[in-house]
């Protein structure tokens, strides 16, 4: 599903307009339908009364319609204009004048206004800016947004939190229990800089021309479930071992050989016929005992990596995942680099010991794949001054080095050379040690089976989150350890084939 900067929505809506031949009151007509209808399916009391804070653009047209359709359906409604400029939008003014319909007056908020009286069980509808804010909001703005997030009614915001900026940092906004916006998702929603103004995004169906969404091009992505159907493939039914990869996984220490059982079995779990796990002797063992199904292979050395040396080819390799820091295992990572040319997924301890020798970047095969929590990613790229800022840098560094590159977080981002892909599926439970190293196995395992870098990260980072997403029913977040993402893997592989 593609993401849109404000100006492609806009290019769309007009696209939408032309070519079902209707018009833009229309079109707002049927966007505030949906909005409508999801409001009085989910405040079910028709003695809920509605707060309605409209601006004098097409979002505050959208709020005025939502406030017509209220009332038609006897809800006591309150409607407020806060007239942020002298120019008013045609279809904003054609729908102040359609009020007169249902007899519902409004009210005009001025900087000099005392704030409504609200009571705390009231729903607020926050429908002032959208998403053609370019600009820092006059002072008695910013005040009025403040005083509708210290209320504590409940806040539904149009489209998008006014104040909310589409491509730069947003410092005051308005803080929504629900966003309810309309056909697309907007980059801005998944970014951790504003967790704090949105709880949970509702995507609306409006029948926006499909035609000109494939038409109009985007480098950004929204990854869900219809998305990842279409690039799961199947397993034959003729398959066996051999032609499902061989999974080649290096890392592990004194202390941390857990990382790799986690791993190993992820792999196995995420359908890769063979796993072969290298790490220092004293992780033997555990290996052999807890994941019986991969093989083994120990380094000399009884604590750590020393050198890397194995004689077979895998189809993937992931490296680093508690493999530790130790100046021998640095060498042995490099000379195990200088050598490789096999799809590489690098994770932790590789990952930072690559940060400090950033000449070695360059030895990597092209379309590898980095999977940094954020301070990893820092010690490789710098810092960044906030996160529309990292993405740049990242694409900067995938590009330089023809690398992929996860951002992990609440909403994932994969981004390659080109292309930035916001993963839809995870929740909190997955803040728990070993989730990463689940993780690398998957993407390790997908890419042994074939699937190009991106799609195996894009497979990865999805079933690892959706694991959480189902899990919940069971054990709710704090229950949650990584070792319960196995677990649940193979319900994620029947809900695709539903």
């Amino acid at each position: 599903m593609k993401i849109f900067n404000a100006e492609k929505i806009k290019e769309l809506d007009k696209l939408t307009i032309e070519t079902q031949k209707i018009t833009s009151l229309e079109l707002m007509e049927r966007a505030a339908l949906q909005a409508f209808l999801w409001l009085v399916n989910h405040f079910h009391d028709k003695k809920t009364v509605y707060h309605i804070f409209c601006g004098v653009g097409n979002n505050g047209g959208d709020g005025l319609v939502i406030a017509r359709m209220l009332k038609q359906n006897y809800f006591e409604v309150h409607v407020y204009v806060v007239p942020f400029s002298e120019k008013f939008s045609n279809d904003f003014d054609s729908n102040l004048e359609r009020l007169k319909e249902c007899n519902l007056t409004y009210e005009v908020i001025k900087a000099d206004s005392e704030f409504p009286d609200i009571a705390e069980n009231h729903i607020i509808i926050d429908a002032i800016f959208g998403i053609g804010l370019t600009r820092v909001m006059d002072s008695w703005l910013q005040l009025l947004i403040q005083k509708i997030n210290y209320h504590q009614s409940f806040t539904v915001s149009i489209d998008i939190p006014s104040g909310l900026f589409l491509n730069q940092k947003t410092n005051l906004a308005i803080h929504s229990d629900v966003v309810l916006t309309f056909q697309l998702p907007k980059l801005a929603f998944y970014l951790p800089d504003n967790e704090n103004f949105i709880s949970e995004i509702v995507l609306l169906p409006i029948d926006l021309d499909k035609k000109a969404i494939e038409f109009i091009p985007s480098n950004y992505f929204y990854t869900n479930l219809n998305e990842i159907k279409k690039r799961y493939k199947p397993i034959s039914k003729f398959s066996h071992k051999g032609t499902q990869g061989h999974v080649l996984l290096i890392g592990g220490c004194f202390g941390k050989i857990g990382a790799m059982v986690l791993a190993s079995q992820a792999a196995l779990r995420s359908g890769c016929g063979l796993a072969t796990v290298y790490i220092p002797k004293c992780g033997y063992e555990i290996l052999q005992t807890a994941t019986p199904e991969a093989m083994v292979i120990t380094d000399e050395d009884y604590h750590k990596i020393s050198n890397i040396a194995f004689n077979f080819q895998p189809k993937a390799i992931g490296i680093g995942m508690g493999i530790g820091q130790d100046a021998s295992t640095a060498t042995a990572i490099f000379d195990f680099l200088e050598n490789n040319s096999i799809p590489l997924v690098i994770d932790a301890d590789a990952l930072n010991i690559l940060s400090e020798h950033q000449e070695w970047l360059n030895l990597l095969p092209k379309n590898s794949i980095l999977t940094p929590h954020p301070k990893e990613l820092e010690r490789l790229i710098g810092t960044w001054n906030d996160d529309f800022d990292k993405i740049e840098k990242v694409k900067a560094f995938a590009k330089t080095y023809h690398l992929v590159v996860l951002i992990k977080g609440a909403f994932t981002l994969i981004i390659d050379e080109k292309n930035v892909f916001v993963n839809s599926s995870g929740n909190q439970a997955l803040a728990t040690g070993g989730s990463g190293d689940v993780l690398s196995g998957m993407i390790t395992s997908f890419r042994a089976q074939g699937y190009s870098a991106v799609d195996a990260a894009l497979l990865g980072v999805y079933f690892h989150g959706r694991t959480a997403d189902i899990a919940m029913n069971d054990m709710g977040y704090e229950g949650f350890i990584a070792s319960d993402i196995t677990k649940y893997l193979g319900k994620v592989f029947m809900e695709l084939r539903k």
